[in-house]
């Protein structure tokens, strides 16, 4: 405060120092507004640079963020701000890094007066869900305004809803992880005129709760765009009976130009793979995704399973389009080269399932197809690490 006043005063003089005697009144006029501004920036620049310090030295900032920051906040309170951050820590469970995520997107709350009435009861309330600490520090960084919107006009109101529905609070909780959103938009803008039309549609409550439960981010789209995808979705031939291939659907061709994509994957799976229009409707309704898929992905799947490894026909890959589903580098590749080893030396049949081999769980994956054959094949973990080629053997 001495070093702003110290500022204001050497303005001050230099300013009446500077103005001749036989000036006009309204060139003095000017010169006391020019002074006043002078000050006012000086005074706006000080708060720019103590909230910028604060930011990088107490929550993490680069110098970068913090400048960009205090731009559009000025700290108030360097105690209170303190307060706030050990109130997160404590109370929300957040770490270092999960509290720079949510400052960068909301530093309003290191203005908070008192974080045990206006954030605790929030925090308390999400937790009551049986959210641990950690899924719940990490939503909550991932989606900053959850603390901020009112519990009693808008969460308690979409929590209520979510009941109506017969939700558990285990699925409550799977709704707060996955599709968070809706309880800051609320659930009367989009949510629940989009659930009215599923029901008009002839959706049964059961399947309508589990979409609610694990499809919630989809059911958020504006009605208007809502409608149109769930007409496609129909069109298609997806039952409203079967919620998860419903849901994926949706999922699927929520985007503006899915249509467009839809057509082009055809085209490259149908001209370039020898896939039939049975083909297509068969892999449409296992992973509707893989219709959406760019040709670079398409390609660089087939041609690594078809062409390189010689797993399979590029015709019966429509058995299998959950593939697209996994890591290229870190499942496909690794998992596709110990198969390839298994067939060779005959210690796995031919006719296996290429789907099950790619999809199934890490730990099983290891046990069924390495540990297994350990004896018979002792570099079959270097070939899964990548560290032994085929041809080595």
């Amino acid at each position: 405060m001495n070093t702003l006043n110290g500022l204001r005063t050497l303005a001050l003089r230099c300013s009446i120092f500077t103005i001749p005697s036989s000036q006009s009144h309204s060139s003095l006029q000017n010169q006391l507004f020019y002074r006043r501004h002078i000050s006012t920036t000086t005074t706006s620049e000080i708060q720019a640079n103590i909230t910028a310090n604060y930011l990088i030295k107490s929550c993490g900032f680069s110098p970068e963020a913090a400048d960009s920051v205090s731009k559009k906040f000025k700290l108030s309170s360097q105690e209170r701000a303190d307060s706030v951050l050990a109130f997160l820590r404590t109370h929300g469970g957040l770490s270092e890094t999960q509290i720079s995520k949510l400052l960068r997107s909301y530093p309003g709350y290191l203005a908070a007066a008192c974080p045990e009435k206006t954030l605790l009861p929030k925090i308390e309330f999400y937790r009551s869900l049986g959210l641990s600490k950690e899924n719940f520090a990490r939503t909550v960084s991932s989606n900053p305004l959850l603390l901020s919107v009112s519990l009693e006009k808008r969460i308690l109101p979409t929590y209520n809803y979510l009941k109506s529905f017969r939700l558990s609070k285990k699925n409550v909780a799977s709704v707060f992880k996955s599709g968070a959103r809706i309880f800051l938009e609320g659930h009367t803008k989009n949510v629940e005129p989009n659930l009215g039309l599923l029901k008009e549609l002839g959706m049964s409550q059961e399947c309508i709760s589990k979409l609610l439960t694990h499809f919630t981010h989809y059911l958020m789209l504006k009605h208007q765009r809502f409608r149109q995808v769930v007409d496609d979705v129909m069109e298609l031939g997806f039952s409203m009976d079967k919620y998860t291939a419903f849901g994926t659907a949706i999922r699927a061709f929520w985007g503006k130009d899915s249509k467009l994509k839809m057509s082009q994957c055809r085209e490259v799976y149908m001209t370039k793979w020898g896939w039939t229009e049975n083909d297509v409707q068969s892999a449409l309704k296992k992973y509707p995704r893989c219709m959406i898929l760019s040709e670079k992905k398409i390609e660089q799947v087939m041609d690594f399973i078809v062409n390189k490894m010689g797993l399979v026909s590029g015709r019966t890959m429509a058995r299998y389009p959950q593939i697209w589903t996994c890591s290229f580098d870190k499942k496909v590749i690794p998992r596709c080269m110990v198969f390839k080893v298994l067939l060779l030396r005959g210690l796995v049949n031919e006719n296996l399932s290429l789907g099950y081999v790619v999809n199934i769980s890490e730990d099983k994956f290891l046990e069924r197809f390495v540990g297994k054959y350990f004896d018979q094949v002792p570099q079959l973990m270097s070939v899964y690490q990548g560290k032994v080629d085929i041809q080595d053997l």
